[in-house]
């Protein structure tokens, strides 16, 4: 029995999926993947369930061959994804990543993108090694608002936008979307228009596919809002670190309480 380890029936340590979240490896899930695919050791051995637990003051973790320990600072990030770009650590099939975009100085600190944005969608992305804010950003429990400018093809209707308040049965699915908010921004450029949309849910390519379910397929997407974050004037492809005013209310947005390490403010 290790030093500090009791009779009881308590277990010892933590999950090791919840420790590389916490490390800044990678979400949660993604986590499970790496587990489960093989890339993760402990003190030397390969290890395939996500379920095994980890001594984080004893035992020696490596993803890959690299050690990894807890991130000593919080890192928050906001990017201006482009369209071009897929929102994953590393990609098979040699496209850019949204690490690729950022300073070496923040990939080096382990941070990692919350949730997806589609390889042609555009917009606020966030980007971060606090794992416990990338799950409760990523859990449906806990889902913030996200907000969305779409052009579309043709000019959608009062009614057609009702629909999309109101909820549309997407193609394959057995429920309809939950409500949004839906308004129109302005005309584009000749037989099409500029859409708001406000989610409250996250289903795949839900944006793109509720606007194909009213007859307006989308040509542009960005992603705008987040929660209480705007993307404001950052230009495409540039990240900034968030204040930690930004971070603190971002954190609370999503139940999160309790000091955080510090951030540039």
């Amino acid at each position: 029995m290790r030093e500090g380890q009791t009779g009881s029936a308590a277990p010892r340590g933590e999950r090791l999926q919840k420790y590389l979240a916490r490390c800044g490896v990678a979400s949660r899930r993604h986590a499970e993947t790496l587990i489960t695919d093989g890339f993760v050791t402990i003190n030397g051995v390969t290890v395939r369930e996500p379920g095994v637990r980890v001594d984080p003051g004893r035992d020696i973790v490596r993803v890959r061959g690299e050690r990894v320990t807890i991130a000593t600072r919080k890192l928050y990030l906001m990017m201006n994804k482009p369209a071009g770009v897929v929102t994953t650590v590393r990609d098979p099939h040699g496209r850019r990543t949204v690490l690729d975009l950022l300073p070496a100085r923040w990939r080096d600190e382990r941070v990692y993108p919350v949730g997806r944005l589609d390889y042609d969608t555009e917009g606020l992305l966030l980007l971060t090694n606090d794992g416990d804010l990338a799950l409760r950003l990523t859990h449906p429990r806990y889902a913030l608002a996200k907000e969305y400018h779409a052009l579309v093809a043709g000019r959608p209707t009062p009614e057609e936008l009702a629909r999309l308040a109101t909820g549309v049965l997407l193609p394959g699915e057995k429920r309809s979307t939950a409500p949004a908010r839906a308004w129109l921004l302005r005309g584009g450029d000749g037989d099409a228009a500029w859409v708001g949309l406000e989610l409250h849910e996250g289903r795949k390519r839900q944006a793109r596919r509720m606007f194909e379910a009213i007859g307006h397929p989308v040509i542009r997407l960005r992603r705008v809002r987040v929660g209480p974050l705007t993307l404001g004037d950052l230009e495409p492809g540039q990240t900034r670190e968030l204040s930690a005013r930004e971070a603190e209310t971002l954190r609370r947005a999503a139940g999160l309480t309790g000091a955080i390490a510090a951030v540039r403010e």
